[in-house]
């Protein structure tokens, strides 16, 4: 039924591969592990508009969190009303609960495309192809080798092997825990970057808690995983978390852009805040010359001038009590 998927799939992993040959060996570990390397962050990139618009209905729906409580109290005993009432108002502020979803949709199945290619990749026999990929594709796939690993190699399969692979064993074994590492930092970083009063009913919101709790069960999955898709799992996690912190970064909440104002920690309130700095020091500095440059004849002006009345000379007679004749 998904042929059409596992089609396209195969025919841009052999399409990278062939642009790959012309820098690296067309048989190495490189070229291959890099067609899925590329694959993965032409997709991520494809996704960032949707990233974006995630961004701003996640925003939309924080700012309509107050009103929808209101609701929820209204029409706490009435579970079709209350329904009705808030999807009218996600109609009329033109905010969609799933539109947060759209990237985690969209990845899945070149995620389910991907593994069945590598999955069939490692079963092919001898002379038979899958897909788009020819028969010499397949065989040049199933013996690429990066550090002693080949894409197809899964931790179980190296584990149960007699003897055991252990550079397949080891590579493998990092990359399931990288995966799994990567995968709960991802979620937790957006989770963190929710309000506390963010809408618990909110279908992102409830995926999100439920990737918390299954990160470290996606470790466990990842061990029946290909290199292949573990590759694709770490590469796709890692442009996350670092796409995330830089868009988020620029599309700052109002809320955070409010709290960064008050610490001084915008361009603008920085610049404000230093340019204020300066003023008062200039003019304090003013000050402090001017009060040095004055002559003294200005200082004394400009200094209060103290009036002392002296004893006016009395006559003689005055003095000495005797009448004047």
């Amino acid at each position: 039924m998904l042929d059409w998927l596992y089609t396209i799939v195969s025919q841009l992993i052999v399409w990278i591969h062939a642009a790959l040959s012309v820098v690296v060996p067309k048989d190495s570990g490189w070229a291959w592990g890099g067609s899925i390397i590329l694959l993965t962050v032409l997709l991520r990139l494809l996704l960032v508009p949707l990233f974006v618009k995630q961004i701003h209905a996640s925003r939309k729906m924080q700012e309509l969190n107050p009103k929808v409580q209101a609701l929820r109290k209204k029409y706490k005993n009435d579970k079709q009303r209350l329904n009705q009432e808030v999807m009218k108002l996600y109609q009329e502020n033109g905010a969609n609960p799933l539109s947060g979803c759209l990237p985690l949709l969209v990845q899945m199945p070149v995620f389910i495309g991907l593994f069945q290619v590598l999955k069939r990749i490692s079963d092919a026999k001898p002379g038979h192809g899958v897909f788009e990929m020819s028969p010499e594709l397949v065989r040049s796939a199933q013996h690429a080798s990066i550090f002693g690993a080949h894409i197809p190699n899964t931790f179980l399969n190296a584990w149960n092997a007699n003897p055991k692979t252990w550079n397949a064993l080891i590579i493998t074994g990092v990359a399931v825990v990288i995966s799994s590492c990567t995968t709960f930092f991802t979620v937790r970083a957006s989770m963190k970057r929710q309000t506390p009063m963010a809408d618990e009913n909110n279908p992102m919101m409830q995926a999100q808690k439920m990737m918390v709790f299954l990160a470290p069960a996606f470790g466990l999955f990842g061990l029946g995983f290909p290199l292949g898709v573990l590759m694709y799992w770490v590469t796709s996690n890692s442009w996350t978390l670092a796409q995330s912190h830089y868009i988020y970064k620029k599309y700052q909440s109002p809320e955070a852009l409010e709290k960064a104002k008050d610490d001084g920690k915008t361009p603008a309130a920085a610049g404000a805040k230093a340019k204020a700095g300066t003023t008062a020091k200039a003019k304090k500095g003013a000050a402090a010359s001017d009060s040095a440059a004055a002559p003294d004849g200005d200082a004394a002006d400009s200094a209060p001038k103290v009036v002392r009345n002296q004893p006016t000379r009395k006559p003689r007679s005055k003095r000495s009590g005797s009448q004047k004749r």
